[in-house]
């Protein structure tokens, strides 16, 4: 039988943006984004401050009412508390409330952070180990794939941005610097240098965003690009926002209301099974993977074609491996007779937890 065609008619609602919100330091990005929070159109904002440490002074704005989100600074809380953040403003648009509002300080910082994950696992590389033994200031290589797993982590963050079931906006740093060529080196036509502009955060971030602003301190807020039919902001013209606020910006121009819907994009995958891997690499115990087991038991009902179902029943036997024979630490000491003996008896263990892991479901 041929596949059934699924599909709808469109709604015409104005969709929840995604704010990118870039510009010089000192220029009032963090004011006036938390100047927002005074607005009887929305509901709770919550601010993450990644970078300036500073979010419990901006409490002395007049009427602002926002909540500060505490993290430990590692990407796993960071993102578990956007998450957090994303399912409460699913349940204030479930329940028919005013829009949640995130505010993430800085797009920049969390950049960084991601940045220097991949060197400081380069620098842990074989190859790379030996150059700073030689010379300790040696270039790292970093590889793609040590890219890759960073962008991968960001675009997480970026997805729940752009599906949040309210307003989500991201504070970046941005200014003007001298341009390159493809050698590096400073770009001059006519004896005058060339200057551009660059936003310090992942190179797609602002192709990502649905709106995209730029605030600098000697002249008003520019809107960059607006992903609306309401009107046009034409490439390389900056459309410029005297007396800016994000209440007329997000409600007046781009014609938001408690009607708007987050956008509606899932996420890409290669095959099924990615949502299932990244649910089964988030197991923290054992008995995580037996419930994901016990789900994988509806079979068909998983929407899992026959390949990707023993993909995944194999990935969280794996798993359970993983959680009873940890990687060890710099700590540890593997050398030892009571380190290998503790290794063979966690090994023996995992296996036996794999083997067993199906009766224990049933």
């Amino acid at each position: 039988m041929p596949p059934k065609l699924k599909s709808r008619r469109p709604t015409g609602i104005v969709p929840w943006p995604f704010i990118l919100a870039e510009g010089e330091e000192g220029a009032g990005k963090t004011y006036d984004a938390i100047e927002f929070s005074r607005s009887e159109r929305i509901g709770q904002m919550y601010v993450m401050d990644l970078s300036e440490g500073s979010a419990d002074e901006y409490a002395g704005i007049p009427g602002a009412d926002f909540e500060v989100i505490e993290h430990d600074g590692s990407y796993a809380s960071i993102a578990e508390q956007v998450e957090a953040v994303w399912w409460e403003a699913h349940r204030a648009a479930t329940a028919g409330e005013k829009p949640v509002v995130l505010v993430i300080d800085s797009g920049s910082a969390l950049w960084r952070m991601l940045s220097n994950w991949a060197y400081e696992r380069a620098r842990r590389g074989d190859r790379n180990r030996a150059k700073l033994a030689e010379n300790p200031d040696a270039n790292i290589d970093v590889g793609r794939h040590l890219w890759n797993d960073s962008v991968e982590r960001w675009g997480r963050i970026i997805h729940m941005l752009q599906t949040m079931p309210g307003i989500a906006i991201m504070l970046c740093r941005g200014k003007e610097i001298s341009a390159t060529d493809g050698n590096g080196q400073p770009l001059v036509i006519n004896r005058k240098a060339v200057k551009e502009w660059r936003v310090s955060a992942q190179k797609d971030t602002g192709f990502d965003s649905t709106v995209w602003i730029r605030v600098r301190r000697d002249r008003p807020a520019e809107l960059i690009k607006a992903r609306t039919l309401r009107f046009r902001v034409e490439s390389g013209k900056p459309l410029p926002l005297p007396n800016f606020s994000y209440e007329k910006l997000i409600f007046d121009m781009l014609g938001c209301s408690n009607e708007s819907q987050p956008r509606n994009m899932p996420e890409l995958v290669g095959d099924r099974t990615g949502p299932w891997m990244k649910r089964i690499a988030e197991a923290a115990d054992r008995d995580a993977c037996v419930a994901l087991w016990k789900e994988l038991d509806r079979g068909p009902e998983t929407g899992l074609s026959e390949p990707e179902w023993r993909t995944v029943r194999l990935a969280v036997q794996e798993r359970v491996r993983e959680l009873a024979a940890p990687p060890t630490t710099i700590d540890d000491e593997p050398g030892s007779d009571a380190a290998r003996l503790r290794a063979a008896a966690e090994a023996e263990q995992a296996a036996a937890d794999a083997e067993v892991l199906a009766e224990t479901a049933a």
